[in-house]
């Protein structure tokens, strides 16, 4: 696979420019790749927590079953994520992990993270802010549960995945292509299936947002973000300035 092609190279440039060696150390990563479904299983909570995966096409979201029976999803993986970060110090997984639709993983041992670590502190470096971005994330997801509208929930989280997208796909504009059912959305934000769609259809009616299928056409992404209450502070990473006043 050429550099170019890798999203998980994309994905680590958006932290710190990468050498001709890093690339190569996080290519290994994606050496033995393997083609899932949507809906598959990648692993349950409590099973040994012995690898990571990366992502390299396909959504996958991380989640916990309640006493009752329930379902919360904690996190949403998009490609060139690296699944497992939460649990490297932990012997059992805290979560489980399951696609939302057909992609390709990676699997890789711990052991391989620790190998890469030695080799080039540039990568050692963004993996550290990749870990402190997934952290802000849960932080966010969490205010965003517990102290906004079914809106502005909405609102919030979508304009979120519009953000993190660019990241490896900085040619997009006010398109998003959300591959995610009404019952992930509902397990995601707290609310009911009936209360997603009805929020869509409150969204669109204000022009807000407008859905076609999983195509999301957002006219004004200013407008939404005050709708959202959205303030992207906790997706802006320093790593680049911080690393050149070091050096």
């Amino acid at each position: 696979m050429e550099h170019r092609d890798s999203c998980i190279i994309r994905h680590f440039s958006h932290y710190l420019a990468l050498s001709e060696r890093d690339k190569v150390l996080l290519n290994e990563l994606e050496r033995t790749p393997i083609e899932v479904e949507a809906g598959d299983l990648l692993w349950e909570e409590m099973a040994n927590a012995e690898e990571f995966c990366s992502l390299r096409s396909g959504w996958a979201y991380s989640f916990r079953y309640l006493e009752n029976g329930t379902r919360q999803i904690l996190e949403v993986f998009l490609p060139g994520d690296i699944i497992g970060l939460r649990e490297f110090a932990f012997s059992q997984r805290l979560a489980g992990v399951r696609m939302i639709e057909d992609g390709v993983i990676c699997r890789f041992p711990h052991a391989a993270i620790l190998r890469l670590f030695r080799q080039s502190s540039t990568l050692t470096t963004v993996m550290f802010a990749i870990s402190s971005r997934q952290q802000a994330l849960m932080t966010e997801r969490l205010v965003n549960i517990a102290r906004r509208s079914a809106r502005q929930k909405l609102a919030h989280f979508l304009l979120e995945m519009h953000q993190r997208l660019r990241q490896t796909e900085p040619e997009g504009d006010c398109h998003l292509r959300l591959p995610m059912s009404q019952e992930v959305l509902a397990d995601l934000l707290g609310l009911s299936p009936v209360h997603v769609s009805r929020t869509f259809t409150a969204l669109d009616e204000d022009r807000l947002v407008h859905r076609d299928g999983h195509r999301l056409t957002i006219p004004d992404l200013q407008a939404l973000a005050r709708h959202g209450q959205f303030d992207d502070c906790y997706l802006i990473d320093n790593l680049r300035s911080l690393v050149v006043s070091e050096s």
